[in-house]
């Protein structure tokens, strides 16, 4: 899959842009913003973490909740799917990714959220 990413919108003074897989957290513990398809698959990848959706959450055939899968975390509830069906969800919805590669002592974050900047709420 080539690398594909659109802006990221809405305000987002606290989040670092990454545009890039070339590109890292400035200080570990950051809060990183990104949409693109690349650096969000090889942060799930390296987590071993799997695409996924929230079954019953579908809407007009295609997934509802995204989420991800990430093993030894409990996820019986949560229906995997190609990584094509969770991008094209995610780019039709215009979600922007937010996440953690690191927490402030170093180690792996699995911290992320997806966040809809059409969302008043949000």
């Amino acid at each position: 899959m080539s690398e594909q990413s659109r802006p990221v919108r809405g305000e987002h003074k606290y989040e670092q842009e990454i545009s890039s897989v070339d590109e890292h957290e400035e200080r570990e513990g950051r809060s990183l913003i990104t949409t693109n398809h690349e650096v969000i698959r090889r942060w799930a990848e390296e987590r071993k973490a799997r695409p996924a959706t929230v079954p019953g959450t579908e809407h007009e055939g295609r997934p509802g909740v995204l989420r991800f899968d990430f093993p030894g975390y409990g996820g019986g509830d949560l229906q995997e799917i190609s990584w094509d069906e969770w991008f094209t969800t995610f780019d039709a919805r215009e979600l922007n990714f937010i996440y953690q590669e690191h927490k402030k002592d170093g180690s792996q974050s699995n911290f992320f959220r997806l966040e809809s900047p059409h969302r008043e709420d949000a």
